[in-house]
């Protein structure tokens, strides 16, 4: 069997050009995308209703562009103002430029690491005394909450948004695919919800991420390309290197 068709579980990239075009191009398939999952506000009524007092804080930590959207929307719908000497943390270089969508950037205290655990505990150290907010959604990783514990440093976790499975039955067809790629867990929960009769026979699983990998095996499906590996540090490294592989022992010139 040719592998025709790869669906991939995000949004399109922006642009006509991305690595999964430059792999469409070279084996001669077609990759298509779709989100398996949405994300869904946490309104400012309801926020409300979990007393937590977004003033208390002295800096807040953002771990994704979508964190730093949500607690400026709820800021806006609370009608808070945010004071100037609010401190910002960001886990890379690229989310704290993304700031610049709603404050004056070169007036704000702003500290970002290299996305390394270690390198935001040195910066974390250097403010032990801050009072920390922490945007999530319900459905996150703990490495934050959990580096914050180990320093004993005071924070709180406040859940802005939740994510949830966008209802894909009438847009696809999920037989028609001959690789899914997942990039979170909540994709192969989504998976099941709109396919529950799901058998995943010749399919092809590829899952980016220890936490996606597990998910794929706790469903009991089988993992086919995980990445990122030192070999393979990008999913489409894993599965450029799979396909050469299934084409050399099935004998099909791409």
């Amino acid at each position: 069997m040719k592998l025709k068709k790869i669906l991939v579980s995000q949004p399109k990239p922006e642009g006509e050009k991305s690595p999964y075009s430059d792999l469409a191009d070279k084996f001669n398939m077609k990759v298509e995308f779709q989100p398996f999952i949405q994300v869904q506000e946490v309104d400012g009524k309801e926020f409300r209703n979990t007393h937590i007092n977004i003033l208390d804080h002295t800096a807040v930590i953002f771990t994704s562009r979508t964190s730093i959207d949500n607690f400026f929307r709820v800021c806006g719908e609370l009608r808070i103002t945010v004071p100037e000497t609010m401190k910002y943390f960001c886990i890379s270089e690229s989310i704290a430029f993304y700031l610049q969508k709603y404050i004056v950037y070169r007036k704000r205290k702003i500290f970002f690491g290299d996305k390394s655990m270690d390198d935001m505990k040195k910066i974390l150290l250097k403010h032990k005394n801050e009072f920390f907010l922490v945007p999530l959604s319900d459905i996150h990783k703990e490495n934050i909450p959990l580096l914050l514990d180990n320093l004993n440093i005071k924070y709180t976790k406040a859940i802005l948004y939740r994510t949830v499975s966008s209802d894909l039955k009438d847009k696809i067809n999920i037989k028609d695919y001959n690789v899914l790629v997942f990039y979170t867990p909540s994709g192969i929960k989504s998976l099941f919800q709109n396919f529950p009769d799901f058998q995943q026979e010749s399919t092809i699983i590829a899952a980016f991420g220890n936490a996606t990998a597990e998910a794929v095996e706790q469903a009991g499906l089988r993992l086919d390309v995980k990445a990122p590996t030192p070999e393979n540090p990008s999913m489409t490294m894993a599965i450029e290197k799979f396909i050469k592989q299934y084409n050399k022992e099935n004998k099909i010139k791409s």
